[in-house]
């Protein structure tokens, strides 16, 4: 028989809990299991004639959780981010045996996730796909870039940091050689983008957590301090 896991102190309730949770979420999509004792120790296994399963890198509750998950991505269908985790996705549920494919099919009748209004990028897959290329070789791109505030386009050469999905949009963190700052810039409104031959070194002090804590969605500006007054009724309403 195959071990699925090593062994665990019966002594050691933490684990004993989350290791009891997997095992329980492990059955009830139809891995059949035995447990023995060894050396004061609880051992569980596989029963014969599963020993050609896949290996998991992770708990069974960690891959439903990847499984129901794949919504997240929603807005990114039709791009190579998206296509990925699909493969990956579909790479890790063939672990799964068929009782455990109606399992998920049964948890994702019961828990759904609510994006809310968001773009589409399916048109702009060589344009995110160029981004993540330049973010990984840490090359400069030039662009022509359509501003909503000027109603114009204008050629930039920005140094891409971040890719960063807010409010239902996609946005590139980069610095502008024009402005001599970084910048937020809607993907969807990137007309054309190559990358150059440009290396470039992202600053040691920058953070893009910090960069995007003050932002209201993704509006960014010099940070205000305000009060605002609630009735008790309305209090309850804000969080």
């Amino acid at each position: 028989m195959q071990d699925l896991v090593e062994s665990v102190p019966d002594d050691y309730p933490k684990n004993t809990r989350t290791v009891r949770r997997d095992l329980e979420a492990l059955e009830a999509v139809g891995f059949p299991l035995v447990s023995e004792k060894h050396h004061g120790q609880s051992r569980w296994r596989l029963m014969e004639g599963f020993r050609d399963i896949p290996a998991l890198g992770f708990s069974a509750t960690e891959l439903m959780a990847l499984l129901l998950s794949r919504n997240l991505l929603k807005p990114l269908e039709g791009t190579e981010i998206a296509e990925s985790l699909d493969s990956a996705l579909s790479k890790a549920s063939a672990a799964l045996p068929p009782q455990g494919h109606a399992y998920v099919r049964a948890m994702e009748q019961m828990f759904t996730v609510g994006l809310g209004p968001h773009k589409n990028y399916r048109e702009h897959r060589q344009t995110i796909d160029l981004i993540s290329q330049a973010i990984d070789k840490r090359r400069t791109v030039q662009m022509r870039y359509y501003s909503a505030s000027r109603d114009g386009t204008s050629r930039r050469e920005v140094d891409p940091y971040h890719l960063w999905f807010a409010a239902g949009g996609l946005y590139l963190i980069a610095y502008c050689h024009r402005r001599e700052e970084v910048l937020l810039f809607a993907v969807e409104r990137i007309r054309s983008l190559a990358l150059t031959d440009h290396p470039y070194q992202m600053p040691l002090g920058f953070n893009v957590q910090e960069y995007v804590q003050d932002a209201l969605n993704v509006m960014r500006g010099r940070r205000i301090d305000v009060e605002l007054l609630f009735t008790r009724k309305a209090a309850a309403w804000v969080g």
